[in-house]
């Protein structure tokens, strides 16, 4: 295996633990780890019946220990009967889960975790843990190779919930400017709290991502591949103030959590470094995006749409990069004065709104920004006709990773002999949602655009959901175990890639077969590029 490989890997590994720990530690603690094992197969709807719980989030939970490995998940849709059930891992694996108290209580006790900043009076017991992770939680590897992976792989989700929220935290302080990871520094060069951020790089000498001489530290390559790729953690610790809550979640009121708070944040995420991971990234996906957008806007002017709308447009990233793309690499972007290229951003958060704004303006880009919600294609058209007079018809219709976010609307028709292909774990507000009715329900919200890109066309970036069985098996090599629960527990419906397509073409939408891209090009892929036409 290649260095850059195995850290890759690792940097998955993580992810995976920063919502296993939390969803294992408290099935561990209320007691269901242990009746699974002692019933060895049993229904969900017979464990929430005994333990109380929120079926939907406690589906997201289980299929979260499936898609490590550590039980066997099975949904059968015809009947809508999701069943677990023990393997070979799971009493090994259920044991270990109390090593995840720490990491989980510090979490659930501090905002440690949850901050941009890091939070100092947190830093005793920050220090107590790194030194148990030193010590392998007083683990002695096994000789037994099995039982020595299962370890391996609880120490390293551990691992995760102390490394990602910092190197976020880092990286959205400017500690990997270039200054600082091409030179030594001292601790009081970069933090106010010297000896806080000091107790940090030791932990990451330890690591091996710096090297320390007379109390200055200077990046390994090691360290520097991991602070270069630190927006990939950005996400999914972003998601952090959620799982501080998941007791609640499970066997709460799990609507407290998704009610926005007076000054309108939403109080599940912390949306400013969910933006900031998600710009990172995105970039990995805008060079595909590109050739699609040169093609469109080389055509002859009369057959090219008036502009672009982004809708979901997060940071202004991507509609960014998309004028630039245009005005650099296309005839359009010769004929600006005479054709001008109408942009429009929408989001539903006033925080992208923001944000968007700022960025466009920093970059010389004239483009109208305004609130929009994914789910009334309809109330924003209307607006940009009245107010704009820009007809949404005429746009070319982009977004990433946003479908999968709109907000929960039971399906007005329903197809009687439906029998849904996904694996999914799927809920709102802590009811579960059948696979079946997330399929119509997917079909009702293409429908809802349909009119509106049989012009121009749909062109998306969208995550996807594999099979618990698959990512089991592919451990290391995909986000798809984080990807699940943190859009499990937040509402969120990503689907397989296959299913897209299918409740696309029930719309009159087919992806155009020269642009469909999937990342990575395996069976295991969660990312998806559609050009979705009429």
């Amino acid at each position: 295996m290649t260095e850059k490989k195995e850290y890759r890997q690792r940097i998955f590994q993580h992810l995976d633990g920063i919502v296993t720990a939390p969803s294992a530690y408290m099935l561990y603690k209320k007691g269901i780890t242990a009746y699974i094992l002692e019933k060895e197969e049993i229904t969900l709807s017979e464990l929430t019946e005994k333990f109380k719980a929120n079926e939907g989030y406690l589906n997201v939970s289980l299929r979260t220990l499936a898609s490590q490995g550590f039980l066997e998940y099975d949904i059968d849709t015809t009947t809508d009967t999701i069943t677990v059930k023990v393997n070979e891992k799971s009493s090994y694996a259920f044991s270990l889960f109390p090593l995840y108290e720490d990491v989980v209580t510090l979490l659930k006790e501090t905002e440690l975790f949850t901050s941009v900043r890091i939070a100092t009076d947190s830093i005793t017991q920050l220090d107590v843990i790194f030194d148990k992770c030193r010590n392998n939680f007083g683990i002695t590897l096994s000789e037994d190779l099995d039982k020595k992976a299962i370890e391996e792989q609880v120490l390293l989700h551990i691992e995760g919930y102390l490394v990602a929220p910092i190197i976020v935290s880092l990286g959205m302080s400017g500690m990997f400017h270039k200054y600082f990871m091409e030179t030594s520094f001292r601790p009081e060069e970069f933090h106010k709290q010297p000896e806080v951020f000091k107790s940090i790089l030791n932990f990451f000498t330890y690591l091996g991502w710096f090297n320390e001489k007379n109390g200055n530290y200077q990046f390994t390559e090691i360290g520097l591949f991991f602070a270069k790729r630190a927006t990939a953690y950005g996400v999914t610790v972003s998601y952090l103030p959620m799982f501080k809550k998941l007791e609640t979640l499970l066997f709460g009121n799990p609507s407290l959590l998704r009610e926005i708070a007076h000054n309108e944040d939403e109080i599940h995420v912390n949306r400013e470094m969910n933006v900031w991971g998600s710009g990172g990234a995105h970039a990995t996906y805008f060079k595909v995006i590109d050739e699609i957008i040169i093609e469109v806007f080389n055509k002859p002017i009369h057959e090219q749409p008036k502009g672009i709308l982004d809708m979901g447009c997060g940071n202004g990233a991507f509609l960014q990069h998309i004028f630039e793309v245009i005005e650099r690499q296309t005839l359009r972007g010769k004929m600006l004065e005479e054709h001008p290229l109408f942009l429009v951003g929408a989001d539903y958060n006033q925080a992208a709104l923001k944000v968007t704004r700022a960025n466009l303006i920093k970059a010389d880009i004239w483009a109208k920004v305004i609130w929009g919600d994914i789910g009334r294609p309809d109330l924003l058209a209307k607006d940009l006709l009245e107010n704009y007079t820009i007809d949404l018809k005429d746009l070319l219709n982009v977004r990433t990773f946003l479908d999968h976010n709109r907000i929960w609307e039971e399906p007005l028709i329903k197809k009687e002999d439906r029998v849904s292909i996904s694996t999914g774990a799927f809920a709102h507000r802590g009811e579960r949602i059948a696979n079946n009715a997330v399929e119509d329900n997917l079909l009702q919200h293409l429908k809802k655009w349909s009119p509106y890109v049989q012009k121009y066309g749909l062109l998306i970036i969208e995550l996807h959901t594999v099979s618990s069985k698959l990512t089991a098996q592919n451990i290391g090599k995909t986000a798809a175990t984080a990807y699940d629960a943190t859009h499990g527990f937040s509402d969120q419906f990503i689907v397989e890639i296959d299913v897209l397509h299918n409740i696309a073409a029930e719309a009159g939408l087919f992806p155009d077969p020269m642009y469909f891209k999937k990342f990575p090009n395996t069976d295991y892929a969660t990312v998806s590029i559609n050009l979705l036409k009429g």
